[in-house]
């Protein structure tokens, strides 16, 4: 007789305790309780910097088109990923050339100009819908410094972490008694507060007009969500983290070395497939910084933000597409990594969605039309080059919309959305 396993079961014993990945009888669990055989997740990545055009896109459209200089060395993986063209977010010109690097993500226009508000990123969208399903509602990576591509709705950024030990720390290791009897004090410290707040705006609102009612409503909303959010929260603190046997049980180094980008890289994507398939988070974004050294790829000699302004300088395109050559073989990597690993009869490929690109089209003219775009897994059926009007773009929210679906959110509209978009 099979025995249905939940979730979240752990193997205890002198000790140790080993969270379960899915098994098939977790999914007949899962499918008599009518949800999906496996969870969705999404994990983005942003090379902030660009990438070169001529090598990243192909030059014919259609399915068994995803074929140019850079996409052949996902080769092994051609079925598995499709590419786009003709596609951006409207109205990006900002603040600077680089501005578009904070909305990538939401879309909002005109970023860093006067009166400019950031608005919700795709990560955080779902983190509001699903989040509390999991122990983290996302997680913010970079490669370097705390910048991050996530924003509240309220337009907040969401720090990243660029240190892979305190990623690997937070996913994997439990902190002691101490630790985390403060840290359930905090939440209960917390939810007394949004109880207070709650009783006080309530004695005030005898006084307030309908117009502040109804403001005032919205408000107590927000808070009604954050005691949820912390009440789950409170739950999670309980719980014990997954741990890890063999050779993923190793905690990272991290590398010191900034320049070193490829190595900082890699070292984020070995932690993508762990997180993923302990359902510690279904949403995970990665910002590939763009940085003013030179990096440490041998044959380059400038440094990468020098190189993205080329200029048409064929010694400086040289050396740039050693750079862009080198991250796509990362990503190759991190594909690799999350075909590895299996779950219910299928692989972490299949239930993630992998967004790769950037918020410039054209590095070297700051231009944020036609921007390279890559979606690898996620079950859709790829092999692809889908273009758009290279004059009259196509909006990128529309394949954050259809990205969104594909997890199981129902939302009509994302962004600057004008429809879904097909792969």
């Amino acid at each position: 007789m099979n025995t249905l396993l939940d979730r979240r079961t752990f193997l205890r014993g002198t000790g140790v305790s080993l969270a379960l990945p899915f098994f098939d009888s977790m999914m007949r669990g899962r499918i008599a309780a009518g949800e999906a055989v496996a969870p969705k997740r999404l994990v983005t990545v942003c090379t902030a910097l660009g990438l070169y055009g001529p090598d990243f896109f192909p030059t014919q459209s259609g399915p068994g088109q995803n074929t140019s200089p850079y996409l052949d060395l996902l080769k092994d993986h051609r079925d598995s990923f499709s590419v786009f063209s003709g596609i951006c977010h409207p109205d990006q010109s900002g603040r600077d050339g680089h501005a578009s690097e904070m909305t990538w993500l939401t879309s909002a226009r005109h970023p860093g100009l006067g009166g400019f508000r950031n608005t919700i990123s795709l990560d955080q969208f779902i983190a509001e819908k699903i989040g509390a399903d999991t122990r983290y509602p996302s997680l913010q990576l970079a490669t370097g410094g705390n910048s991050s591509q996530s924003y509240t709705r309220s337009g907040v950024m969401i720090p990243s972490e660029s240190r892979p030990s305190k990623v690997f720390a937070k996913l994997f290791l439990d902190g002691s008694a101490q630790e985390i009897a403060d840290q359930m004090q905090k939440l209960k410290e917390g939810r007394s507060i949004m109880d207070v707040l709650g009783s006080e705006v309530k004695r005030v609102e005898r006084r307030m007009g309908a117009g502040d009612k109804d403001k005032l409503d919205e408000y107590l909303t927000s808070v009604r969500e954050m005691e949820q959010r912390l009440q789950k929260s409170e739950e999670w603190v309980k719980k014990p983290k997954p741990k890890l046997t063999g050779a993923d049980a190793k905690p990272p180094q991290d590398i010191t070395d900034e320049k070193d980008l490829i190595g900082r890289m890699n070292l984020m994507f070995d932690l993508v497939p762990l997180a993923l398939q302990t359902d510690s988070t279904r949403a995970i974004t990665i910002l590939i910084q763009g940085r003013g050294d030179v990096p440490k790829i041998p044959g380059v000699e400038v440094d990468h933000h020098n190189l993205s302004h080329h200029g048409q300088d064929p010694q400086k395109i040289g050396q740039l597409r050693l750079v862009e050559r080198a991250q796509m073989q990362a990503l190759r990597g991190l594909i690799s990594r999350l075909k590895a690993k299996t779950e219910g009869g299928s692989t972490l490929l299949e239930s993630t969605a992998v967004l790769f690109g950037s918020n410039l089209g054209n590095a070297n003219s700051h231009d944020w039309h036609n921007l390279p775009i890559l979606v690898a897994g996620g079950g859709f059926q790829h092999g692809k080059h889908i273009t758009g009007d290279p004059k009259d773009n196509t909006p990128l929210s529309n394949l954050f919309l259809t990205l969104l679906q594909n997890m199981g959110i129902e939302v009509d509209a994302f962004g600057s959305s004008t429809g879904t978009l097909t792969i």
